[in-house]
Formats: structure tokens, sequence, C-alpha cells
């Protein structure tokens, strides 16, 4: 069953999730993010180019023909990514339950301030469904 944690009162959603993304890295996971708007995503994907110094956070798009090589993958929340390898991490910065979560090991929902109640309703729809969750205050 999908692991799901809940990060709320996320002030800079980006820069947080960019920070779980370099420790999932690190980890040796792989991960999907997706986001409803794709200002946000091309945002995010010019921040993991110089967010981590020395590090390089490898990433593409789920429609890039490197996709399948890249451990960091982005994804608008209404594209198909039915056919990615991905299934170990979900990193949500969607104000959506995304339809396929239930195939990752891990869905991590990262909830600001100005989107509390769409987030609670996604907290509500998978404790619904009998999901364990865990809850991150951010601070």
């Amino acid at each position: 069953m999908t692991r799901i944690d809940f990060h709320s009162n996320v002030s800079n959603q980006l820069d947080y999730a960019a920070r779980l993304a370099r420790k999932a890295l690190a980890a040796g996971c792989r991960l999907l993010v997706r986001h409803d708007s794709a200002a946000q995503l091309t945002e995010f994907n010019a921040l993991l180019w110089h967010f981590s110094g020395p590090d390089f956070l490898p990433h593409v798009s789920v429609d890039d023909p490197l996709a399948a090589y890249t451990p960091i993958l982005l994804s608008l929340a209404s594209d198909d990514t039915s056919g990615i390898s991905h299934h170990e991490i979900l990193l949500n910065l969607s104000r959506h339950i995304p339809a396929e979560f239930a195939r990752y090991e891990r869905l991590i929902e990262i909830v600001p301030p100005e989107a509390v109640m769409e987030g609670r309703e996604r907290y509500r729809h998978y404790q619904q469904q009998g999901y364990q969750l865990n809850h991150i205050t951010a601070k």
C-alpha cells in the first residue's frame, strides 16, 4: 500500500520540493514531480539547475527521450504518465488527487498555506480509502 506523507504549512512550495527531491536522489530513489501549472513547473525546472550548488539534480520532463534514464521526472498533472517506469515516489505539487497515485510506493503531498482547503480534501479522500497518513508541519 502506498505510504502517504502530507507536508503542510509550506511557505515556498518549489524550494521545499527541491529539498525533498535532493534528499530522495541522495537516497537512490526515483521520483515524479507533478504540478498543475506549466509556468510553475518551468520555474521548478530552472530551480533544480542551480538549487544544490555542487550537487546535480538530474531531471527532465516525462516526454523527454531520456526520461527512462533520469531519476527526477517533471510532469503537468494533465500529462499521461502511465508509461513511465518511475514508481518509487510521487511528489504532488498539484491541488488535485493524482489518479495513478496507488502505483507508487510513496506519495508526498506538499500543501502551501493558500491551498489548505484542497489539501484537507485530499487528506480526507486518502483517509476514507484506508491509507495510513503521516503529517509533517513545515518549520
